[in-house]
């Protein structure tokens, strides 16, 4: 459980999942989140800032090489406990979010990718969204290139319009940076027990029934490809995220 007046009540939780398939030539069998950066884990980068933010609490959401993720973390990080949620058969994104529902508390849930880092304020975002509790909230990231990842439309009251689908044209644009605050009930609105994507199945439903807010964030690096896994020691280097607490 996140501990302070920003995060009471709120739960955080990593997608760790991944298979990592197309980093295969550069990490072997290993798990994408444990994929190593600068000598240690990705995961464990995720692991810091929530433990700097004032997490206490962190559900795992694994899957493929969930006794690798174990092993290397183990039940304890920075003083944060770690619990485990994993999924038997593949659920996706949102099916393994609603897996792990009874280990969350009543309220919000903050949720990261295990494959992806963006610089924010997660007080800050914590603040935005309770502004509109019951709306899920993403932080949205501005990049180069956003062919990769399709793009998110937000109007001038920080709402989302719509989600453009990628165009494989290499332009800048405005993207979903794989951090979110979801309420309990949006978590809990997902169909138990089969697979669910967040971005394609579970984000455009709530478009349409309570509504999504963005809230921008800064930088942002994701580790999918062997390109942009190559980049991922100096980004932390650059801008200081990957300090230790």
């Amino acid at each position: 459980m996140i501990v302070g007046s920003e995060f009471d009540g709120v739960t955080a939780a990593i997608l760790a999942g991944g298979l990592g398939t197309r980093l295969r030539a550069v990490v072997a069998d290993r798990p994408k989140v444990l994929a190593p950066v600068g000598g240690r884990p990705f995961l464990t980068y995720l692991l810091d800032r929530l433990a700097r933010a004032g997490v206490r609490e962190t559900v795992l959401l694994v899957g493929y090489g969930a006794d690798r993720v174990r092993a290397a973390v183990g039940g304890e990080y920075a003083g944060m406990r770690l619990i485990f949620s994993e999924e038997r058969e593949p659920l996706g994104t949102g099916g393994a979010l609603r897996l792990a529902l009874p280990l969350f508390g009543p309220g919000a849930c903050l949720v990261l990718n295990g494959d992806s880092y963006c610089d924010v304020d997660l007080a800050a975002f914590s603040r935005f969204q309770h502004e509109r509790p019951a709306t899920p909230a993403l932080v949205v990231a501005a990049v180069d290139d956003a062919s990769r990842y399709g793009r998110v439309r937000l109007d001038a009251a920080s709402r989302v319009e719509c989600f453009e689908e990628k165009t494989g044209v290499s332009t800048p644009g405005t993207i979903n940076a794989g951090i979110y605050l979801f309420p309990r009930d949006c978590i809990a609105s997902i169909p138990a027990g089969r697979p669910h994507s967040l971005e394609r199945d579970c984000l455009p439903t709530w478009l349409g029934q309570t509504g999504l807010r963005g809230y921008p964030g800064g930088k942002f690096i994701d580790i999918g490809t062997p390109e942009s896994y190559a980049t991922t020691e100096a980004f932390f280097r650059t801008t200081g995220s990957g300090a230790t607490s």
